[in-house]
């Protein structure tokens, strides 16, 4: 039989997914890697890198998951599809992609291949992604050797640095799945040859199964291919699993002997890797013994077992392509492959329609590329992830139980940690596990495209499988009880607010749920982050690394406290979140008036304790002792015009860290306005507003551009923040000073001025220091493989400028500053907020020398026609030049550019304007 194809758009499909039809059960969400994981080690040590290895990946079956080239799974991680490939060259088949890991490499784990996320839909209707496969060896070897060789002041060895690329010696292969309905895929693989001279490549689409019986007894073998009987114009894999139940893999076989069909077990080969008997004779690793050593035996000769693939080896002449079709269905049919260039021409056409009903109208065609394959790579990093804590600390009852050291090891007290579900990971290669403060980024364009996604993750963190019994949010498996910076609340409010102006929906039931958990959270930040409860805040490393002189997660010099400008700006951001969401509800829920007091108070507290007594400020002297009876020492340096971390020693001692970075930033993210027409709703809040300021004076006196609510702007407006107008004005000097903060690509997270005048500091006769660097880290504090040290970070450039977009609600054009500082040009906070956007996107379109910053010095990507249209989203930007670096595919929290771009005609009309 065949199918009549549905006559529906995206957006008809995420309505009815919307409404419980399973438009997302398959998606691209298998991992690119599986090994190297905390997930996969049970070693005593919790060495992950070393305990399960690239090249034990071939012989080893996973527990927690799986991973393969530009894959798809279900929703469950049960099944999974990837290509597999081998140019006849490799000692293995391409069957997932190679990258140093964390030793490894001089800057950390780093994956060196190349691929680009093209395209994607909410619901993985349509999804395309091209692989760049060497016909060359592939040199790791050499490549781990380069990066053994190199120090962390030298440039990360790359691919292009190993001649693997020269002469166009690779073949592109073209990635693209398509949904006929909901359980109904279609695949289109193309093989191209770049290069000059005819070469092999063998194919082999591949599709297993999860192995989820060898852990448990008795074994249960309910998931199991076999092969039908071969028909003119295809060959045919059957499936039954329990859950998914019976269906087909359709192969296009084109001639009448067609591709080969390989079956065998996703099994360990103990036999291999220790030298015990296997469970079985067919294993994991068959189809490598197969196809490149050639052992007949390798495979099962009754065609049946718990992964299959189907072979080929083509000759592509130079400039050659051919593709092979695949169908996946639970529904038997006679003509799979009919109509199958129509079907995807039909899913191209809805993408198309479907992102030109959402980009603005006034984008370029370069910058409508930009935001496609910005959402491309956000979709294509959606992972399934599974780990219970509990089962690995405990084991497996097939398995010996795991060294007892691993009870008081890593994330040993996250026991009550359960994760099975699709969640939006950084990478899915360099970090393919969830990480909390950047899943909430993520979530700013997920709801531009998908608003029930983006309220799904945030939602899912603050569940009692993921949040711990006592409100702490998980940050990741390499260690979940690490302190991320409290942005839920901030993306959560986000999210609800683009969804009402993009559609008119307002979810707040969403917005309620999330609040009452975050409240939770909330509470575990103030009894846990506050050690003397003065409203200072610790918090730790706080997703910025190695910003510090030293490492603010571990223990500091002396027995010190580290009271920190941005763990208390954080927080001080965390109770204007928590204030406007319980306004919100308020209109529905007089109630939550009363709560929103709390946090209105909260934040005064939290203001106060930020800006100190006027005594206590800091001086030119770096230690002071404090005066009596004062409750903690003020981070702002009234010389400098800077907010600063400062390490509180014993005997009441302090010394500032007088580090000009991010950290002095952030507490401008502190900032709400608040409008009369909002305030008349809630008369009792007011009430208890006004009597709070009148009996504490005090409070009011340290927040002096807290403009209460008995007198307001002109237009109605007021304002909470942690800076007023002329400590706003002093720290955009140095973060608009070009030779400071500000980049031609954004904000530096580091002062260039440490360049010349890096910062030292002793302690017990050790010298810490920090100066600026652009690019890698040459630091090894938290492991070395980031950076905060003055490369750019999407992440905190977008809150500076929602920031500025707030404070210019409400100081409006009578606030200006200057814009770069010395230029003359004075701008309003709208204006700068517009520039730093600009400079932003401009790290992704061509300039007029024709080069996209982001691809530094690579001339390949610049001129190739086959690579420069490509686009990488990286995890940070070069501090000077705007190279991409770290994590290659970080789309997560660089696809806010696709943010960016969603309001570029709001601030292309102000330059006009201008």
């Amino acid at each position: 039989m065949t199918r009549p194809v549905p006559t529906k758009n995206e957006c008809d499909r995420l309505q009815e997914a919307r409404a419980g039809r399973k438009w997302r059960r398959w998606g691209t969400y298998l991992s690119l890697r599986q090994w190297g994981t905390v997930r996969e080690d049970y070693s005593a040590s919790g060495d992950a890198w070393r305990y399960l290895t690239y090249e034990d990946a071939v012989l080893r079956a996973y527990r927690w998951g799986e991973d393969g080239l530009l894959g798809i799974s279900d929703n469950r991680g049960l099944v999974h599809f990837a290509p597999t490939l081998w140019n006849e060259s490799d000692p293995i088949l391409k069957e997932r992609l190679f990258g140093l890991s964390g030793p490894e490499g001089n800057h950390g784990e780093d994956v060196k291949e190349v691929y680009y996320f093209l395209d994607g839909t909410p619901t993985h209707s349509y999804a395309k992604a091209i692989y760049k496969y060497p016909q060359r060896r592939f040199p790791c070897e050499a490549i781990r050797e380069a990066a053994a060789r190199a120090g962390r002041n030298v440039r990360e060895p790359e691919i292009w640095d190993f001649g693997v690329f020269d002469d166009d010696a690779y073949f592109d292969v073209l990635v693209e799945y398509a949904k006929v309905d909901v359980e109904d895929l279609i695949i289109r693989l193309t093989v191209t040859n770049r290069g000059r001279n005819a070469a092999p490549v063998h194919l082999l689409p591949t599709i297993w199964f999860r192995n989820t019986w060898s852990w448990q007894e008795p074994v249960l073998e309910d998931s199991f291919f076999w092969a039908e009987s071969p028909k003119r114009g295809y060959r045919t894999i059957a499936m039954q699993q329990t859950h998914l139940g019976a269906r087909r893999l359709y192969i296009e076989a084109p001639t009448q002997d067609g591709p080969e069909l390989l079956f065998t077990e996703n099994e360990t080969n103990f036999e291999a890797l220790h030298g015990t008997p296997n469970r079985t004779p067919y294993t994991k690793d068959a189809f490598h013994r197969y196809v490149v050593s050639g052992e007949t035996a390798a495979v099962n000769p009754e065609k049946r077992g718990s992964k299959a693939a189907a072979h080929v080896r083509w000759v592509l002449g130079p400039g050659e392509s051919k593709v092979m079709h695949l169908r996946f269905t639970d529904t038997p049919l006679e003509a799979p492959f009919a109509n199958i260039g129509a079907l995807f021409e039909e899913r191209i056409a809805d993408a198309h329609a479907f992102y030109d009903g959402i980009m603005p109208s006034g984008l370029s065609q370069e910058e409508r590329a930009v935001y496609r394959q910005a959402m491309a790579g956000l979709l294509w990093t959606k992972q399934f992830y599974c780990f219970d804590v509990d089962r690995w600390l405990r084991g497996d009852p097939a398995y010996p139980a795991p060294p007892q050291e691993r009870m008081n090891g890593r994330n040993h007290d996250w026991r009550s940690l359960y994760n099975s579900e699709i969640l939006s990971v950084p990478d899915k290669w360099e970090f393919p596990w969830y990480a909390a403060w950047d899943l909430a980024f993520h979530c700013l364009p997920f709801a531009l495209i998908d608003a029930e996604f983006a309220r799904t993750q945030l939602t899912l963190l603050l569940r009692e499988w993921y949040m711990h019994p006592n409100g702490r949010l998980p940050a990741y498996e390499w260690a979940f009880g690490d302190v991320n910076p409290p942005v839920h609340a901030w993306a959560a409010l986000r999210v609800y607010q683009i969804e009402r102006r993009m559609t008119g929906n307002l979810d707040r039931a969403f917005l309620e749920s999330v609040f009452h958990k975050l409240m939770l959270n909330f509470t575990w930040w103030v009894n846990r982050k506050d050690a003397d409860g003065k409203n200072v805040f610790e918090g730790g490393f706080l997703g910025l690394d190695n910003i510090g002189v030293f490492d603010r997660s571990n223990a500091l010099p002396e027995g010190g406290t580290l009271e920190q400008a941005d763990a208390t700006s954080w927080m001080g951001m965390y109770c204007l979140n928590l204030l406007a969401m319980s306004l919100e509800l308020a209109r529905e829920n007089p109630s939550y008036q009363d709560v929103a007091n709390k946090y209105f108070e909260h934040f005064l507290y939290i203001a106060r304790a930020m800006n100190g007594n006027p005594s206590s400020r800091l001086g030119k002297d770096k230690k002071k002792k404090m005066r009596e009876g004062e409750d903690s020492v003020c981070l702002w340096d009234e010389e400098d015009g800077f907010f600063y971390d400062v390490l509180r020693l014993p005997g009441n001692q302090y010394a500032p860290l007088k580090v000009r970075s991010m950290v002095g930033i952030i507490p401008l993210f502190a900032v709400e306005t608040i409008d009369d027409e909002l305030l008349q709703q809630f008369p009792a809040f007011v009430k208890r507003v006004r009597w709070f300021v009148v009996n504490r004076p005090e409070l009011g006196a340290y927040v002096a551009q807290f403009q209460g609510f008995g007198h307001s702007r002109p237009g109605g407006r007021h304002i909470l923040s942690l800076v007023g107008p002329e400590r706003l004005a002093r720290i955009l000097r140095r973060v608009l000073d070009e030779n400071e903060f500000l980049s031609p690509y954004g904000i530096r997270s580091l002062s260039r001025v440490h360049l010349e005048k890096p910062y030292s500091l002793a302690i017990n006769g050790a010298v810490h220091q920090v100066a600026y660097e652009p690019g890698e880290s040459g630091s090894g504090l938290f492991g070395g493989n980031s950076n905060w040290r003055g490369p750019i970070w999407f992440p905190v450039n977008y809150l500076l400028i929602e920031a500025l977009q707030k404070y210019h609600h409400f100081y409006g054009d009578e606030l200006k500053v200057e814009c770069p500082t010395g230029s003359g040009k004075w701008m309003n906070l709208w204006d700068v907020s517009s520039e730093l956007s600009r400079r932003l996107a401009s790290l992704f379109l061509r300039g007029k020398d024709g080069r996209r910053p982001i691809d530094g010095s690579q001339e390949k990507l610049e001129r190739d026609p086959h690579f420069r249209d490509y686009l990488i989203f990286p995890e940070y930007f070069h501090g000077d030049t705007g190279a991409g670096l770290g994590a290659n595919h970080q789309t997560g929290w660089t696809a806010l550019v696709a943010k960016l771009l969603q309001q570029s005609p709001l601030w292309r009309d102000r330059e006009k304007e201008k």
